[in-house]
């Protein structure tokens, strides 16, 4: 019995893990949503943290393609221990946070629309990488 609980431990604390690289261009955002949704489906995320991750997603490359100055960006997607962390890293070194925006206003929501979503989420010390995180009801990641 005792080494059913070591297996049942080290399944627990697997970590099923993507990262991308590419260049800031705005068509990248739709192709991120997809490899991420792609990853998300095969790891069995539940649909509502799913959405919230892939609008996420679609936030922190949206804001690391209008500030990243030229730099390749990175996203990352790591689940482990009931946990899903969406990264993304850009060359810029002015933290991402949240602003206010008019009623009137087409952007200026994304990072609190972000943190409205995500369980936590904050910024490398660096400032280079914005970070969020979803519980997603289990070890494994199912529900």
């Amino acid at each position: 019995m005792a080494a059913a609980s070591v297996v049942a431990d080290l399944r627990h604390r697997t970590a099923r893990r993507f990262a991308v690289s590419f260049a800031p261009d705005k068509a990248q955002v739709g192709g991120m949503r997809r490899i991420a949704s792609a990853h998300l489906r095969l790891w069995k995320i539940p649909r509502p943290t799913a959405e919230d991750a892939l609008l996420t997603v679609s936030e922190l490359v949206t804001n690391a393609i209008q500030h990243a100055g030229g730099d390749d960006i990175g996203l990352t997607v790591v689940l482990v221990d009931g946990e899903l962390r969406v990264e993304v890293t850009d060359g810029n070194t002015e933290p991402a946070r949240i602003t206010s925006a008019d009623d009137a206003d087409e952007s200026g929501r994304g990072m609190a629309i972000v943190a409205a979503l995500a369980r936590d989420w904050g910024v490398s010390a660096r400032g280079t990488t914005t970070w969020a995180i979803f519980r997603t009801g289990g070890p494994d990641g199912r529900g």
